[in-house]
């Protein structure tokens, strides 16, 4: 994988699976802002662009020698999809439920003292109010047309047309819905200074701020394999025949 500082983040993520570790490690947007270039990426995220060019090439050297992240853009879009499902989906449903009522116990206890926590609760209610339909809306009605056309493609028969037009319509919504998303994360990172527990806080506490912090990551990519891979993917096939 060739790093430059004029590749997007977008680019090298899908050079190289492991680059989106980097990226989040170092909290640069690779899913919401996958079109940037890297240099630009690393200035909104306060980092040297030499660190991580640096990174990046480390672990570009390490994937060479492991199998680890599969190549999504090599394998049938069907594959994809169930992975999503089973993988993202399945972890975000059952993270909401799970931190929903962890909320409540912490706030109860902490919420006097530190008010940033009925704030934070508040954004991830609206955050998982807004993703609930919007998985069952990618489930029920986005999903199941990507995979029915891909099926027409590869028997090389007539690809049946779409309820909604065209796939760009739907593609178009759900990225629409993953920048609201993208920028709930960011609001919640910032109220609770970058998920850093306080000294006082107890043991649901540091997990409530732990486990925040493995949803957002899921979450980022969740929408970097959505955003970068499935949906450019779906509007080419669609395009192509």
């Amino acid at each position: 994988m060739s790093v430059t500082a004029e590749k997007t983040v977008r680019e090298l993520a899908l050079e190289n699976p492991a680059a989106t570790r980097v990226f989040e490690k170092l909290g640069i947007d690779y899913c919401c802002g996958g079109s940037q270039t890297l240099e630009r990426a690393c200035e909104a995220a306060h980092v040297s662009t030499n660190q991580v060019v640096d990174a990046l090439a480390a672990v570009s050297q390490a994937a060479s020698t492991t199998a680890h992240d599969r190549n999504w853009q090599a394998e049938p879009l069907s594959e994809l999809l169930a992975h999503i499902r089973s993988t993202h989906h399945a972890y975000t449903r059952e993270e909401i439920a799970r931190l929903g009522p962890l909320f409540d116990k912490v706030c109860s206890v902490h919420g006097k003292n530190h008010p940033e926590l009925p704030r934070l609760r508040e954004v991830f209610r609206g955050l998982a109010e807004e993703l609930t339909p919007h998985l069952m809306k990618e489930e029920m009605v986005l999903f199941p047309f990507i995979l029915r056309m891909e099926e027409s493609v590869v028997a090389k028969e007539p690809v049946l047309p779409a309820p909604f037009g065209s796939v760009r319509n739907p593609v178009a919504m759900m990225m629409n819905e993953h920048d609201g998303a993208g920028s709930a994360l960011r609001s919640m990172r910032q109220i609770a200074n970058d998920y850093s527990a306080p000294p006082d806080a107890c043991v649901s506490f540091q997990t409530l701020y732990q486990a925040l912090a493995a949803f957002e990551a899921d979450l980022h990519q969740h929408i970097h394999l959505e955003n970068n891979l499935l949906f450019p993917r779906a509007v080419e096939m669609e395009g192509g025949h």
